[in-house]
């Protein structure tokens, strides 16, 4: 190894200096130079070692998935790009001082063997059993937890949506029956430098448009999509699941729902590149939506120093013997009740729609005929009785579709804000490749 690349690895670890003896010193930088550096990313390196780790991590998936693989050498590139783009945003992430805890990764690990109904020990050896090492699977759910809370900050936080844009996207749908279907689509991206030049987007569309090529006389596509694509799904065959029209990106819209199932778009331009969609499936979906609601009271109190759980729990036990016993739940919940609101209403919720009120107390209430009152429950606000008045079948669909849209808008708006600041990051990050791309 030449030593500017030893010089380079050295001045990005100073902190070694400190922590390491002299002997832990020489032993940890002879451990380096056996590992090659692949990539240089602004004040850091990629090593053959990580693209190695990655590269397996990858395999394991696809072979899971029964992805069939480009050839070795675009694999090898568009695995090393994904790391160069997640080095560059824990960078950022480190420099903002976003932190993600090792209890909430294993929060995380333990919900996603919970979903896959299986206990953390049976997780673990699946994943051995698939090649994948506990702690480099665990590394990764650390860093992809940081890189969203990164993203929320800088971007997520910052979007917002207006009930106009609402307005027009509901009359859109009204006026276009097209623009209320779902779409599975894929994609593939030939992508343009942020600031590119005329002779950069040229040669973009020059590739994308022989790619078109190939695709109309039969390659397949998702075969394509993992050779060619800059995207960040191009590995799973540019999949970009279901998605509604108001979900698509507005340059895909007015070709994607002209197209039937297997029909492929033109060249869309953005800008971020050149995008080649294809339209795997469309579907119709009822609007109708309608749910059970539940109009409940309930009284909130919550432990402090001074009364704990027992005591509280006790509290709420000789009100509700008061209930039963005859007195008019109103005005015990104004004088009891520390859910400030509902209390001066004499602890009246409404009419309650399902999923709106936390786990535990919605799974309470389900339990409840009209007229019941429950015995005193734990949620994360505190402790709470719950008096159900009575259920109806109510007609929810505009309320549901106005949140949804909202939602979709929301999440498209995120998007195109995410893949436009990736591209910034990486236009501005120093990039040196140490090998062949």
């Amino acid at each position: 190894m030449s030593s500017v690349v030893r010089t380079t690895i050295i001045a990005s670890s100073l902190f070694f200096l400190v922590l390491l003896s002299p002997l832990a010193l020489a032993a940890s930088q002879q451990v380096k130079e056996l590992d090659s550096v692949i990539a240089v990313v602004n004040d850091d390196v990629i090593t053959a070692s990580e693209l190695k780790k990655r590269i397996r991590q990858i395999l394991a998936q696809l072979k899971n998935k029964k992805k069939r693989l480009p050839a070795k050498n675009i694999l090898y590139r568009q695995i090393l790009e994904q790391l160069i783009t997640e080095k560059i945003q824990l960078q950022l992430a480190k420099r903002a001082s976003v932190i993600t805890s090792d209890e909430s990764v294993n929060k995380v690990i333990q919900k996603i063997a919970k979903e896959n109904k299986l206990t953390l020990t049976q997780f673990k050896e699946i994943l051995q059993r698939d090649g994948v090492r506990y702690d480099e699977f665990r590394d990764n759910i650390k860093n992809e937890m940081t890189i969203s809370q990164l993203k929320k900050r800088r971007i997520s936080n910052q979007i917002s949506v207006t009930e106009q844009e609402v307005d027009i996207e509901l009359q859109n749908q009204n006026n276009n029956k097209a623009l209320s279907e779902e779409f599975r689509l894929s994609q593939i991206l030939i992508a343009t430098p942020e600031s590119a030049s005329p002779a950069q987007i040229q040669e973009a569309k020059v590739k994308a448009n022989q790619i078109l090529a190939q695709l109309s006389i039969g390659a397949d596509f998702a075969e394509t999509a993992a050779a060619n694509s800059n995207g960040q799904n191009a590995l799973n065959g540019g999949d970009l699941g279901w998605r509604e029209a108001a979900q698509l990106p507005s340059v895909f819209v007015e070709q994607v729902i002209k197209l039937q199932a297997n029909q492929i778009t033109g060249l869309i331009r953005s800008p971020s590149g050149f995008h080649i969609v294809k339209v795997v499936e469309r579907r119709s979906k009822d609007k109708r939506r309608i749910v059970e609601q539940t109009h409940a009271k309930h009284i909130l109190i919550i432990p402090n120093q001074i009364n704990n759980s027992a005591v509280v729990k006790e509290k709420l036990s000789r009100l509700r013997e008061r209930i039963i016993s005859g007195e008019d739940f109103a005005p015990i919940a104004k004088a009891n009740s520390e859910d400030k609101a509902s209390a001066a209403k004499g602890g009246d919720l409404g009419w309650v729609n399902p999923g709106v009120t936390v786990p535990e107390f919605q799974e309470e209430m389900a339990k409840l005929a009209p007229g019941e009152i429950s015995k005193p429950i734990r949620s994360r606000y505190g402790w709470h009785i719950i008096n159900v008045i009575a259920r109806r079948q109510h007609d929810d669909t505009n309320t549901y579709l106005r949140d949804k849209i909202r939602k979709q808008i929301g999440q498209r708006k995120t998007e195109e804000a995410v893949s436009n600041w990736l591209r910034r990051l990486r236009n501005e990050a120093y990039v040196e490749y140490r090998i062949n791309k």
